[in-house]
């Protein structure tokens, strides 16, 4: 079964309340629980000295520079420790502080940067998350970037109650006024520890997922940019540069990587990005059935894609952008406000 197909009953499951989808066959199992035991003796580990180390706090007022009076953009991180920054020590080496510095920059206003990831969630916390940040937010955040999957995936939750879980997330954020932009669950077989079969069933079973989160966020009016390949064959090609210490979460490389991705579609989704009024073909771009476009970004990290019409003969259809990326410069203590930076 093709990977758009599986992709759209997942979501249906979500979206209905069908049961878990398979991904992986049961003769499989023994061979890959064998392979995860091995695996997590030799990665993920945030510690030092038998201490966690916890992600280095970001929130705070980025871009000084340009305030003129005028509120600054809200801008919030939701998710599990990538949207932390986990793996990395400064606070500006987070993605969110990457993305808030850069969106700053882009809309020439000051950016005020909220976090609410927390390291180790699963799709099943963005519930709190979101009433943590509705609870706290008058008006709602400008725009919010969820950044969930690795978790879900790892801790074997079902795809559709995964896909469920985020769709509602991006629902209430986006009926509370807030744009939202999921960067979907990225290729857990470019771990470098991680052997085969293991790898190729951990990188088949994350682009599905992503998949499924493409539809299912996109059908509630958020925008998706893939991360799965974008950390596959670049992190595969650089391993010592992308990743962090741990040998699993990115390394301040990494995260700045994925922070090019994720910032012009950001920008796009707050109208300060550039809009062609066709799709250029010359990158591929176009407009698909949604399934379709979901597959396919899920195989092409950096790949947007958005809503383009509620219906059509296969369903709704989704705008396939490659956005090019925009390289963000680290924030220093000239940008960010010294008593909210955390680092």
């Amino acid at each position: 079964m093709s990977r758009a197909r599986v992709a759209r009953r997942i979501a249906a499951g979500a979206a209905y309340g069908g049961g878990g989808v398979g991904l992986v066959g049961a003769a499989a199992v023994g061979l890959v629980l064998a392979e995860v035991r091995l695996a997590k003796r030799q990665v993920g580990s945030s510690r030092i000295g038998g201490v966690s180390v916890d992600p280095p706090g970001a929130e705070g007022l980025y871009g000084r520079a340009f305030a003129d009076g005028s509120p600054p953009l809200r801008f919030t991180m939701l998710g599990d420790s990538t949207a932390a920054g986990q793996g990395v020590h400064r606070a500006r080496q987070t993605p969110g502080a990457l993305i808030a510095q850069g969106l700053a920059a882009v809309a020439e206003r000051p950016v005020r940067l909220r976090n609410v990831a927390l390291p180790g969630a699963q799709s099943d916390d963005l519930d709190r998350q979101v009433t943590l940040v509705l609870a706290n937010s008058d008006p709602a955040p400008d725009v919010c970037v969820i950044m969930i999957g690795a978790n879900d995936v790892t801790h074997r939750m079902p795809p559709t109650k995964s896909v469920r879980h985020l769709s509602a997330a991006v629902r209430r954020l986006r009926t509370a006024g807030a744009e939202v932009v999921v960067g979907t669950c990225p290729d857990l077989g470019s771990v470098e520890q991680v052997y085969q079969p293991l790898r190729w069933l951990a990188r088949r079973v994350s682009r599905q997922l992503a998949a499924a989160q493409t539809i299912g966020a996109v059908e509630q009016g958020g925008r998706t940019v893939s991360l799965g390949d974008l950390l596959g064959p670049e992190f595969t090609a650089n391993p010592r540069e992308l990743f962090g210490p741990d040998n699993y979460h990115p390394s301040a490389e990494g995260y700045a990587t994925a922070a090019m991705a994720v910032l012009p579609t950001v920008c796009a989704a707050l109208g300060l990005w550039p809009e062609e009024e066709r799709p250029d073909v010359s990158r591929d771009e176009g407009f698909l059935p949604v399934a379709r476009a979901a597959a396919q970004a899920a195989s092409e990290g950096g790949t947007e894609v958005t809503a383009a019409m509620p219906t059509g003969p296969r369903g709704p259809w989704a705008m396939l952008k490659r956005r090019r990326r925009r390289r963000i410069q680290a924030p220093d203590a000239a940008t960010v406000a010294p008593a909210e930076a955390g680092a």
